[in-house]
């Protein structure tokens, strides 16, 4: 008898590939918004800062938020607040929590703050986009785009056919819903995701991070993994590409079981530092000493993606201030 499956990670899957993806779910989920950024100038992010403002406006109990600064086509320089709502019910307080952030960050810096809402949730007619208050004559009206990823649900070879990794993303997000008492069915389209994305001719990179998320999110148990790693083993050979060995698949599956035990920090770090050592055999002390000082997990998924690429112990290290800083 098939078991259950383990529970899956939406937030770090999320986390992880918003700052590698930016740009590209900008593209995807906001078009209208992309055209107007000039991307020739790279998006810096700022944790601090968004730290700072869902301290006082409050965090939702599962979200995932990043907070960008870009230069628009006409040379001003604004904020993009980001809000993904991953839980499966309403929020109530969503709207407000999102006018909160804004209105500190923008009463902070002094600029404009663009906030943007994805809803992942499982509420077909929940869409919130406004925060209203009136008395007395004086009235605040804060207005925000939000797409609903189940708007998607049946435009399945639209997504398929999109070169846009985020379109791989959100189905394979929407087929996690699906499928929670399906592990069969749940392989099915795990497979058929990855499939896709080889087919296509996404980078060795794009197709790195979705496997990654995906090995978050569609989550299965030890026997259909199996078999999806033997699934992975003859894609490879068919598309005549080694865009995932052994070690790297292990290396992250590692990170998750882990996670789920000991912390998804120590685990993260754990994750690491075993496949420096799986690719080098060593792992000097003063470089397992700098990893855990890192806490962010979702820069530490990062970093181990790179740790499974990396042609040296050298090359990994020259890489590590620039991620260390990078939020």
């Amino acid at each position: 008898m098939t078991k259950r499956a383990p529970k899956s990670d939406f937030d770090t899957a999320w986390k992880e590939l918003l700052q590698r993806h930016f740009e590209a779910a900008i593209a995807f989920f906001f078009p209208a918004v992309h055209s107007e950024i000039d991307w020739r100038k790279r998006p810096s992010f700022h944790d601090k800062e968004l730290q700072y403002a869902v301290r006082h406006a409050g965090r939702g109990k599962r979200t995932v938020d990043l907070l960008a600064k870009v230069r628009l086509k006409r040379g001003a320089q604004v904020w993009i607040f980001l809000l993904v709502e991953v839980q499966n019910q309403r929020d109530p307080d969503f709207e407000e929590r999102l006018f909160g952030c804004n209105a500190l960050l923008s009463i902070r810096h002094r600029q404009h703050v663009v906030s943007l809402g994805i809803l992942g949730d499982t509420q077909r007619h929940w869409r919130p986009n406004r925060f209203a208050r009136a008395a007395c004559g004086c009235e605040i009206d804060f207005r925000f785009n939000v797409v609903k990823l189940l708007d998607y649900e049946d435009r399945v070879a639209e997504l398929e056919q999109s070169s846009n990794l985020w379109a791989k993303v959100v189905l394979a997000h929407l087929k996690t819903l699906a499928t929670r008492p399906d592990s069969e069915t749940r392989l099915q389209w795990k497979k058929r995701v990855m499939h896709g994305l080889a087919e296509q001719g996404c980078s060795n990179d794009e197709i790195v991070d979705v496997f990654r998320f995906l090995d978050l999110v569609m989550t299965l148990p030890p026997d259909l993994e199996g078999e999806f790693q033997e699934y992975l083993d003859k894609l490879q050979e068919e598309q005549k590409m080694a865009f995932l060995s052994s070690y790297e698949r292990k290396a992250m599956s590692k990170g998750r079981r882990e996670g789920r035990v000991e912390g998804r920090l120590e685990a993260s770090q754990s994750a690491v530092m075993g496949a420096l050592q799986a690719r080098f055999e060593r792992t000097p002390a003063a470089l397992q000493a700098r990893i855990r000082q890192l806490d962010d997990p979702a820069r530490l998924m990062g970093l181990l993606q790179i740790a499974v690429t990396a042609n040296s112990l050298e090359e990994f290290e020259k890489q590590l201030p620039t991620v260390a800083q990078a939020a």
